[in-house]
């Protein structure tokens, strides 16, 4: 069996999320073991960003940049040969917002996730974003894998 890489470029990235183009907003993992998951992104930056909405990029936007890096932790927690799984945000909660904006930020994003509990199905993340050492955003999140199944769907549907 051969071990996931420390780290993991853009296009490593994208080939283990269903984000692909500009709508996957991960430019590199830096660190990650079992338990968490450390990220950058510059794509706030970026004039083409999907979220950006009326030319400005919302703080809310920062959920997204978790959420990616919560699924590309789950995506290096799987065993190699295994099927990708569909995930799902269920919920976030306590989120606090330390700034209006992402697209007036100059310094880079750095996105954590750290898994606080879970099973195969239900995961609860705690999460940050920064820049610069600055809290851009944090809360948790509640993601549910394979939601379809769950609910007694055909593997395959959609929830």
């Amino acid at each position: 069996m051969t071990a996931a890489p420390a780290t993991l470029d853009r296009a490593d990235i994208a080939a283990r999320i269903p984000h692909q183009g500009t709508m996957c907003l991960l430019d590199a993992v830096e660190a990650w073991d079992e338990r968490a998951i450390r990220c950058r992104a510059t794509s706030h930056r970026a004039a083409d960003n999907p979220l950006r909405e009326g030319g400005a990029l919302p703080a809310s936007s920062a959920i997204e940049y978790a959420a990616q890096a919560m699924a590309v932790h789950g995506a290096l927690l799987a065993p190699p040969a295994a099927a990708p799984r569909t995930g799902f945000l269920a919920s976030v909660r306590g989120v606090t917002l330390d700034t209006a904006r992402l697209d007036t930020l100059d310094a880079d994003l750095e996105i954590r996730a750290e898994r606080v509990s879970g099973d195969d199905n239900n995961i609860l993340y705690a999460f940050t974003v920064s820049a610069a050492g600055a809290s851009v955003a944090s809360g948790r999140a509640a993601v549910i894998l394979d939601a379809g199944r769950l609910a007694g769907a055909p593997s395959g549907s959609s929830a």
